[in-house]
């Protein structure tokens, strides 16, 4: 039987941040989701998840937004089989690259949803309840009549905040310039998160390393810097 998936909008959001791709999934996509959707995805119309019960135990969850191929979010799930990795990606493409990874690399502790962030966070993550969320080379949409569409705002920053549990990160990286300067803008005036430099060393999550992505590689060729930005939660 084939798994048909289409992302799910159940909050009302006049901009989105993203564009539906119509990209044609390969057979081994497919195939990947057809047998291991039933396990590996998250229904958002389930509501709010007890995470305990998705993974079946009480290791720290860590959220990654936007996780394209999936190729950097599996790895850190076997470089870190201690925390368990929930995957947000609206390209069903991404979805089943991520899906034949996690088969291959025998993985347990990640868990997908294919659907939109706003919805997610909205309607699917409990407060407090994430130690960590990473956000990857979001899409800049560089002109500046659609910065509009730049799913890291102030609006996003502050729920992400109430996600996060208390001493929890929030890890975003950019290679493009002014996307830069407004996240870190923003960060700064976020009054709950503290900078990594300025935060003490007290604390039992430790922000896992950060795999090169697809869309960093791209970057890196075309010159651009790299700026991440590591923000905790107050506790």
């Amino acid at each position: 039987m084939t798994v048909e998936l289409q992302p799910r909008g159940l909050v009302k959001r006049h901009v989105r941040s993203f564009v539906r791709r119509d990209s044609r999934l390969t057979a081994g996509q497919q195939n990947a989701i057809d047998s291991s959707w039933d396990h590996y995805g998250l229904d958002p119309q389930d509501n709010m998840f007890d995470f305990e019960s998705v993974f079946a135990n009480a290791s720290p969850v860590i959220l990654e937004i936007g996780f394209g191929n999936g190729e950097s979010l599996a790895r850190m799930a076997s470089d870190y089989p201690h925390y368990n990795f929930i995957g947000i990606e609206t390209h069903k493409p991404g979805v089943g690259h991520l899906l034949i990874e996690v088969a291959r690399r025998g993985l347990t502790n990640v868990r997908v949803y294919h659907a939109d962030t706003v919805t997610i966070l909205s309607q699917c993550i409990q407060n407090q309840s994430v130690s960590g969320v990473h956000v990857f080379f979001p899409d800049p949409w560089q002109k500046r009549r659609h910065h509009k569409r730049r799913l890291i705002n102030i609006e996003f920053i502050q729920q992400i905040t109430d996600k996060l549990c208390c001493g929890g990160y929030l890890f975003i990286a950019t290679d493009w310039c002014d996307y830069a300067k407004s996240i870190q803008a923003m960060l700064l005036d976020e009054r709950c998160l503290l900078q990594e430099l300025n935060h003490p060393d007290q604390t039992d999550i430790a922000i896992p390393d950060r795999p090169i992505t697809k869309f960093e590689s791209r970057g890196l060729r075309l010159g651009h810097e790299i700026h991440e930005f590591r923000f905790f939660k107050q506790q």
